[in-house]
C-alpha cells in the first residue's frame, strides 16, 4: 500500500467508534497522540516509542508520541505535534496531518484523539531520554492485517471489553496503542 491508496481508504471510511470506550462517570482529561506513518520510497511504516523504564506511569510500555493537552495548546492536534516534538524531536512542520481517528477513552480517564500524520523518511529523531527509551517501526501492511491482532476479553462492572495485542519481533504492542492501530485497521 502506498500513500495515495492509504489516503483514499482512510478518507472514504466511515467513522468507527472506539472499541474499548470505557464509560466515564465524569468528563475525562483531553489528550492527543500522533500515529506517525513514515513514508519511505517503497514502504510505509508506523513509528512507535518505548516509554522510559524509570517513569512512574506506563514505564517500558509501547506508545505513540503524545500526552495531555496543556493550557498553551490551541487545539488537540497542536498537543499531538508538540508532544511528538518534545518526545522524539520531530518538528511539527515535518508532519503532514491527514486526519484523526475517533476519541478513545482510557481507563485512566483520558479522552484521547489519535491524529494520523505522514513523515518523509528517513528522518533524524532526537529522543528525550526522560520520556522515551527507544523507538521502532512496524510495516503499515503488517499492522493493517487484523490476522496479526490478538484479542483478550476483560470483564469490568460495565461488561466485557476487548484488549488488543499486536506482537512484533521482541515488542508487544497492547492496550490503547494497539486499540488505535485496530481502529485504523477497521478502515482497510
Amino acid at each position: 500500500m502506498d500513500k495515495a491508496q492509504f489516503l483514499t481508504r482512510f478518507h472514504h471510511a466511515k467513522q468507527i467508534n472506539s472499541e474499548a470506550d470505557f464509560p466515564l462517570r465524569e468528563p475525562g482529561r483531553p489528550a492527543a497522540v500522533l500515529l506517525p506513518i513514515m513514508e519511505y520510497d517503497n514502504e510505509l511504516t508506523v513509528l512507535f516509542t518505548v516509554r522510559a523504564s524509570h517513569l512512574r506511569h506506563h514505564a517500558g510500555q509501547i506508545s505513540f508520541p503524545g500526552g495531555k493537552q496543556e493550557l498553551t495548546d490551541n487545539s488537540l492536534v497542536e498537543t499531538a505535534l508538540r508532544e511528538t516534538h518534545e518526545e522524539v524531536g520531530l518538528p511539527p512542520y515535518k508532519v503532514e496531518v491527514v486526519g484523526n481517528l475517533p476519541m478513545y477513552r482510557t481507563v485512566s480517564r483520558y479522552e484521547v484523539i489519535p491524529y494520523v500524520g505522514f513523515v518523509s523518511a528517513p528522518t533524524r529523531l532526537i529522543l528525550d531520554k526522560n520520556e522515551v527509551e527507544s523507538t521502532f517501526e512496524v510495516p503499515l501492511s503488517f499492522l493493517m492485517d487484523q490476522n496479526n491482532h490478538l484479542i483478550h476479553w476483560v470483564k469490568r462492572k460495565e461488561g466485557q471489553f476487548p484488549v488488543y495485542f499486536i506482537p512484533w519481533k521482541q515488542h508487544n504492542i497492547w492496550g490503547a496503542t494497539a486499540a488505535f492501530v485496530r481502529n485504523l485497521s477497521n478502515h482497510f
